[in-house]
């Protein structure tokens, strides 16, 4: 049964027009504050958002003994790691269902404990995203590995050593459990298909002030030669270009002007191309950039979405939204996650004409072609929007959701709201700011 403040009525047709902020990435912050458990000394992350996922690893930490307290300025965390030790099976379990940042505790807690348990994975039901890449690269490091009745239970008999190792995909979390792990084996790790997204760049910057020694090449290939011993580091978190540009769509959508204040221009360039080719408006100055619907007609497209530096597959679910306002047929190629595009069933609810395919409607390589997943979309439009009854499948398509009762007629009651607190800040007092009219069905009740 769906609690009534994880339910909000919102009524659609105003445009969204004012002044919002971003803070550090959700695909960074948690990851800089795993990586913290590496060091011998305190760390201090800047720039940090209060949300969901941040939440869970600050407790997991403090699960291992790690004191996580805020700094002098808003946003600041102080991690100090001197005091690590095995924490019970159950409280990870509790603090673990709601996100998949656990699995990135095994290397550091190999190199600090010697051990390491990982209970069942949670996180968006977006398509497969398997942890055997995860276990595969541990196992290439030497740890071993006994799967329980509870979870994943992993062990480094000897100091872990450094590997050569190829993912199959460029996956960023592999990435990340490679980087976490690498910095302190015996030797040189080369990683190649490597993911070099924006925010594994921050999270290689984060673990080379701490005394690590990693290289980047041109070709998805990171090698890391391993230290006997990390320090703290003092880092300021780089802005989440992933809400910027949902922030982004929303405006395109609900023909409004929205300054993101903190979004930055290098990490979404990408991005910025697309929009302006649909027809979007933007200006950038050094606190952030403004988007704005300029009047007349949108622009149908063809889009593909891939691995950093092509668009990013958090980009699709908002933008689609616009795109259903777009004059003519747009196509949308997924190639990322294979389940990404079921949210549109949803829009198609509220008056949309997006129609699924399960062959690659693109010419970018895509593992998906043969599998008979419906991975690409034709959008139709434009199409006016009505209010709905909606159910939140995933953080971004969920945040898509939002957009689609923003920009359509009459009200929409959009339920699981909770699961947007994952990855966007504060997002209702920013709706409100924005002009957005919402409300909590019940809220004073529960005051």
């Amino acid at each position: 049964m769906t609690r009534s403040n994880d339910v909000l009525l919102v009524h659609g047709g105003t445009p969204l027009e004012g002044e919002i902020r971003v803070r550090g990435a959700k695909n960074l912050v948690p990851k800089a504050m795993v990586a913290a458990l590496l060091g011998s000394g305190p760390s201090r992350l800047r720039n940090v958002p209060d949300i969901r996922d941040v939440r869970v690893v600050r407790g997991l930490l403090q699960l291992h003994g790690v004191t996580v307290r805020p700094g002098d300025e808003a946003g600041e965390l102080v991690l100090d790691p001197t005091h690590v030790e095995s924490a019970n099976v159950a409280d990870i379990d509790a603090h673990a269902g709601s996100s998949r940042i656990p699995i990135l505790f095994c290397g550091p807690l190999l190199h600090r404990l010697g051990h390491a348990f990982i209970p069942g994975l949670g996180g968006c039901d977006i398509g497969g995203r398997p942890i055997d890449f995860h276990f595969d690269v541990l196992r290439q490091f030497g740890a071993t590995i006994e799967k329980r009745a509870d979870g994943q239970y992993l062990e480094a008999p000897q100091r872990l050593r450094g590997a050569k190792i190829r993912l199959p995909y460029p996956s960023v979390g592999s990435t990340e459990q490679v980087l976490l792990t690498a910095v302190l084996a015996e030797g040189v790790t080369e990683l190649s298909n490597a993911a070099v997204e924006p925010e594994i760049e921050d999270l290689i910057c984060v673990l080379q002030k701490m005394g690590a020694i990693i290289s980047m090449d041109t070709d998805r290939t990171i090698r890391i030669t391993g230290v006997d011993k990390l320090g703290g580091y003092n880092h300021r978190a780089l802005p989440d270009r992933l809400e910027a540009a949902s922030w982004a769509s929303a405006a395109l959508a609900t023909e409004g002007s929205i300054y993101v204040r903190g979004a930055s221009q290098r990490e979404m360039m990408t991005f910025l191309n697309t929009y302006r080719k649909v027809g979007g408006a933007f200006d950038i100055d050094d606190e952030g950039i403004r988007f704005w619907h300029p009047g007349g007609k949108l622009n149908a497209i063809a889009l593909e979405t891939d691995v950093h530096p092509g668009f990013q597959t958090d980009w699709q679910q908002p933008l689609v939204v616009a795109l259903t306002q777009a004059s003519g047929l747009s196509i949308v190629h997924e190639t990322v996650y294979e389940s990404r595009l079921g949210f549109t069933s949803a829009l198609n609810q509220m008056g949309a004409h997006i129609q699924l395919y399960r062959e690659c409607l693109g010419g970018s390589a895509c593992r998906f072609g043969q599998r008979n997943f419906l991975h690409s979309a034709v959008v139709s439009g434009p199409t006016r929007l009505q209010g709905a009854d909606l159910v939140i499948p995933d953080l971004r398509g969920g945040f898509s959701y939002l957009i689609a009762a923003l920009a359509a007629q009459g009200t929409s009651r959009v339920h699981g709201i909770d699961l947007i607190n994952r990855g966007y800040e504060n997002f209702m007092s920013k709706l409100v700011e924005l002009g957005a009219k919402v409300e909590l069905p019940g809220a004073e009740d529960a005051s």
